[in-house]
């Protein structure tokens, strides 16, 4: 059972697995940004509050590092997990 199906499942797992981080940063950057800290938070409070764009658009652009890191790993990791030929 374990040789087969989790050899069979290992790529989708993977690949779930990367949607539900990328999901979990995009909630709790909307968290930060009704007063839960983090980087929505400052998004919110230091950059947009205070009108100093360059705050907004640094945490912004973090947030999107942070996803794109997530989903290239995960991609790729995924790539190397199917036994399939592509």
């Amino acid at each position: 059972m374990f040789d087969v199906y989790l050899k069979e499942a290992r790529s989708e797992l993977v690949r779930v697995t990367t949607v539900t981080l990328i999901s979990l940063i995009g909630l709790t950057a909307m968290a930060g940004a009704i007063g839960a800290g983090g980087l929505g938070n400052t998004a919110i409070a230091y950059g947009y509050n205070r009108f100093d764009n360059d705050v907004t658009v640094v945490a912004t652009f973090l947030v999107l590092i942070f996803v794109l890191i997530i989903q290239v790993g995960g991609d790729y990791l995924a790539k190397i997990l199917n036994h399939k030929a592509s």
